[in-house]
């Protein structure tokens, strides 16, 4: 049996990782954009940040964001919360004993290490595609006609919300996907 999430709090880190140096100009202006974009896609965190997961019911219960570091782990009694020591279970988690709700507090995000080669590249993929000039807003396709030389142009509505497809950085995230 597995307990179930029913809340996670994450605070925004202080810094994100730096930007690759051989970004275009708009490219870089949007690098946070960029690294907040990347991680509501991934489970990995590559800069310290607090989470607070609330979580009900018994059995066992996984963090569902990487690498974490636990702080503090409580349950809700008699209105307010105690603190509670938990079983450690084989995935990295914790074995809950009774209903809860409990309130489980972690540092999440690397420390030390910088991304990796593919997640930079991922970033600069990304970067690049959502910096790239948007057209006409609202416009699906646009057509530039001057005597005999025409230029048409066709674009998907939701282009920018498939960005992180479209632009290659999801096959090289792969590795870091949440996992359900």
């Amino acid at each position: 049996m597995t307990a179930t999430t029913i809340r996670q709090s994450e605070s925004l880190p202080e810094a994100y990782p730096d930007a690759p140096e051989s970004l275009s100009t708009a490219a870089a202006a949007i690098a946070d954009t960029v690294w907040q974009r990347i991680e509501s896609y991934v489970a990995h965190r590559w800069t310290p940040r607090n989470v607070m997961w609330i979580v009900e019911g018994s059995g066992e219960w996984a963090p569902p964001l990487t690498p974490t570091t636990f702080i503090d782990e409580s349950v809700w009694q008699d209105d307010a919360w105690a603190a509670v020591a938990l079983s450690p279970s084989p995935l990295g988690g914790f074995v809950l004993p009774g209903c809860g709700p409990y309130r489980i507090d972690t540092t999440v995000g690397d420390t030390e290490d910088d991304p990796p080669a593919a997640v930079i590249d991922a970033f600069r993929r990304l970067a690049e595609y959502m910096a790239a000039k948007p057209g006409k807003p609202g416009a699906r396709s646009e057509r530039i006609q001057a005597g005999s030389i025409s230029l048409s142009h066709a674009r998907d509505e939701a282009w920018m919300a498939k960005a992180i497809q479209n632009s290659g950085a999801a096959d090289l995230l792969r590795p870091y996907r949440r996992v359900a």
